[in-house]
C-alpha cells in the first residue's frame, strides 16, 4: 500500500503506508478518488492549517474520499466486500454531550481524517487502502460515480452552512467566496429554496461556475467592481442571509452592512488568524446574527443521497484527475484558481 505522506512545508512524497489491522467494528476499504482541500493544501504549503494544527510528524493528506469495501470486522453487518461506499472522514466518539445532543461535528474527542489538530496526528485517506469505522462507510448503488461521490464531504459543508442559516425559502442569499466549499454552499441554497442567490470572488473563473454550472442568479467580482454589491443592494435590497465562505476578513467585515436588519451571518470558510473584529454595536442595534458552521452532521448522508440521486450535480467543480504518482504536480496546480475548481487524486490501482 502507498500513500501521499506530508512531511513538512513543500515536501509530500508518496511512500509505502500500513493501515493497519481491523478491529469488529471497522472496515478496510479501496479508496478510489482523493479530492485536494484547502485545508491538504495549506499542509503542503505551510505545514499547518491556520494557527492550531501544526505538523508533527509526517502525515498522510485527504479527506474527501470515496471507495469500495475490501474487508469487514467480525461484528460489522450490512457491508460486504466488493460494494461502493461514500467514506465519512468524521469518526466521532458517539458518546461525548455533543454526539449525544446531534452535533457530532462538536464532538470532543473527534477523530477526522488527514488531521494535525490531534497528536499523534490521524492519518488521512490519499492512501491505497484505510481503515474505518463502519458508521462510517455509506454504501451506494453499483453504478455511483465515485469520482463525484468523493464531493459529498465539501457538499455536506455545505448543507450544513445552510442548516445553520435557517429556513432559505424565498429568501436572498449571499455567499462570499465561490471556491468548492462556496460553490457548493451557493448550490445547496438553491436546493433549499432561496429565492434569490449571489456569489462573490475575485476570480471570473470560479464565478463561471457559479453562474453557468451551479445556475446562481448573479455574480460579481469584488476585485474588478468594487461597486458591484453595493448596486445589488440598491436594486433588490439588503440580503437575508449571508453565508462567508472565503475565509477573508474583509469579506465577513464587508458582509455587516449588506445584511439586513435582523438578519443572519453564517461563517463557513476558515479564516487563516483566529483573531477578527466584528463591529459589535452593529451587530447588537441591528439585531444581525452571527452564526459558525464547522464540517458537518447529518448532512453528510444527505449529501450521499442528493448526488446518487441526481438531485445536486457535484460535476461543475471537477477540474481533472491525477494518479497518486503525480500527486505533487496536482498539489503544485491546485492552488491555481483562474483555472483550477477542484482536482482529484485517483487512488486505487484500477479506480472504478
Amino acid at each position: 500500500m502507498r500513500a501521499a505522506i506530508c512531511h513538512g512545508a513543500g515536501d509530500l512524497r508518496i511512500e509505502a503506508f500500513d493501515p493497519g489491522q481491523l478491529a469488529d467494528d471497522e472496515v478496510l476499504v479501496n479508496v478510489a478518488y482523493g479530492g485536494i482541500c484547502g485545508s491538504d493544501l495549506h499542509y503542503f504549503r505551510r505545514g499547518a492549517v491556520g494557527d492550531f494544527a501544526i505538523l508533527r510528524q509526517p502525515m498522510v493528506l485527504g479527506h474527501e474520499i470515496s471507495g469500495s469495501v475490501a474487508a469487514v470486522g467480525a461484528k460489522v453487518t450490512g457491508l460486504v466486500p466488493g460494494q461502493l461506499a461514500a467514506l465519512d472522514p468524521s469518526r466521532a466518539c458517539l458518546t461525548c454531550r455533543h454526539c449525544r445532543e446531534g452535533r457530532s461535528n462538536l464532538c470532543l474527542d473527534m477523530r477526522f481524517l488527514g488531521s494535525a489538530g490531534r497528536f499523534p496526528h490521524v492519518q488521512g485517506g490519499f492512501a491505497n487502502a484505510i481503515v474505518l469505522r463502519a458508521d462510517q462507510v455509506i454504501p451506494v448503488p453499483d453504478d455511483t460515480d465515485l469520482l463525484e461521490l468523493s464531493c459529498a464531504e465539501p457538499l455536506s459543508v455545505g448543507l450544513h452552512a445552510v442548516t445553520r442559516a435557517g429556513n432559505l425559502r424565498g429568501k436572498r442569499v449571499l455567499v462570499t467566496g465561490s471556491g468548492p466549499i462556496g460553490l457548493l454552499t451557493a448550490r445547496s441554497a438553491i436546493h433549499a429554496g432561496a429565492g434569490c442567490v449571489v456569489s462573490t470572488d475575485i476570480e471570473d473563473h470560479a464565478l463561471g461556475v457559479a453562474k453557468h454550472g451551479f445556475g446562481v442568479d448573479a455574480t460579481v467580482n469584488v476585485k474588478a467592481d468594487t461597486e458591484g454589491l453595493a448596486q445589488l443592494v440598491a436594486e433588490g435590497g439588503e440580503f437575508d442571509v449571508v453565508l462567508e465562505a472565503s475565509g477573508s476578513a474583509e469579506a465577513l467585515a464587508s458582509a455587516f452592512a449588506l445584511v439586513r436588519r435582523g438578519g443572519r451571518i453564517v461563517q463557513v470558510g476558515m479564516m487563516p488568524s483566529g483573531d477578527v473584529s466584528v463591529p459589535i454595536s452593529m451587530i447588537q442595534t441591528r439585531e444581525i446574527d452571527l452564526v459558525g458552521a464547522f464540517r458537518s452532521h447529518d448532512e453528510f448522508r444527505l449529501a450521499v443521497d442528493l448526488i446518487v440521486s441526481g438531485k445536486i450535480d457535484v460535476s461543475p467543480i471537477l477540474s481533472g484527475t491525477f494518479p497518486l504518482d503525480r500527486a505533487g504536480e496536482a498539489f503544485a496546480q491546485a492552488g491555481d484558481r483562474s483555472r483550477v475548481v477542484k482536482l482529484h487524486l485517483a487512488l486505487a490501482e484500477t479506480p472504478t
